[in-house]
């Protein structure tokens, strides 16, 4: 099955706080995980120990099950020879567990994401990482929270739609050489489609932040397929590599196929 079409049509529900590092031993076998597994990667290895092991930060308890931070990373920067290409989030009993597909280039300069994600019940979150050799590795955490999926927006529906498409995008200063950090934010209003409005007793239609793409100097450095599952109002930390300086650009497309841009102009390595 093709990726993306998996990604969005996927809707698996199994029945069944200090930050932590997901540990190999934490890689518990799940039937959402066992099922994903096969369908994503086929039977191929997948590595729990070693120095290519993804980096997963996820809180043990949440404080809010509907903005839950995680921070995905590789151990290693990037470079022509080596690299992550892609890193898959699951979630494994949330409604739809593979959660967000990120893509990745050497111009990335590390495969690095910070972002906010909702979970719908206690719950094993995974960070698989496909290196540009085709092996996998993978990082577990098991997250205590509940309740994010289904749980009402935080803001104002007429506010939210007002501020619809919003985007900021900007970059570190140069501190040093090597991949900078950016951060991008998007007010929308992810829309899970499971929350109930108490008034009219009806569900709002999903409506969600889809696609990101990031380009430096018109070259890919993140693309990422989303659902739902990422937090009302998406917010992203990257990384990139300056070089000389140019034009850092962030293309959101969301499930109405409304799109929305954002540049930014980034000095090059010791400047601003």
């Amino acid at each position: 099955m093709e990726r993306r079409q998996f990604l969005l049509g996927s809707a698996v529900l199994v029945p069944t706080w200090g930050f932590g590092l997901a540990r190999a031993d934490d890689d518990q076998p799940t039937p959402e995980w066992d099922q994903l597994r096969e369908q994503l990667f086929s039977g191929r290895p997948i590595a729990t120990d070693g120095p290519a092991l993804p980096i997963l930060e996820a809180p043990a308890r949440a404080a809010d099950a509907a903005t839950v931070p995680l921070a995905l990373r590789s151990p290693f920067d990037q470079s022509a020879s080596r690299y992550v290409k892609t890193l898959f989030l699951v979630i494994d009993r949330n409604p739809t567990p593979l959660a967000a597909i990120f893509h990745f280039t050497p111009e990335s300069g590390r495969a690095e994401v910070e972002t906010r994600v909702r979970v719908e019940q206690y719950t094993f979150v995974r960070a698989i990482a496909e290196l540009n050799d085709g092996s996998l590795h993978l990082a577990s955490s098991f997250v205590k929270a509940a309740g994010g999926c289904s749980a009402p927006a935080g803001k104002d529906p007429a506010a939210a739609a007002a501020n619809l498409g919003q985007l900021r995008l900007r970059a570190e200063a140069a501190l040093e050489e090597g991949p900078r950090r950016a951060r991008l934010m998007i007010r929308h209003p992810n829309t899970s489609g499971l929350a109930m409005d108490q008034l009219t007793r009806f569900y709002a239609k999903p409506h969600f932040v889809r696609e990101l793409n990031i380009l430096y100097r018109g070259q890919p450095v993140l693309k990422a397929e989303l659902t739902f599952a990422i937090s009302e109002n998406p917010d992203f930390s990257f990384r990139f590599l300056p070089g000389s300086g140019g034009e850092l650009e962030a293309r959101v497309v969301d499930t109405e196929n409304l799109s929305f841009t954002s540049r930014v102009q980034v000095g090059g390595t010791g400047g601003g």
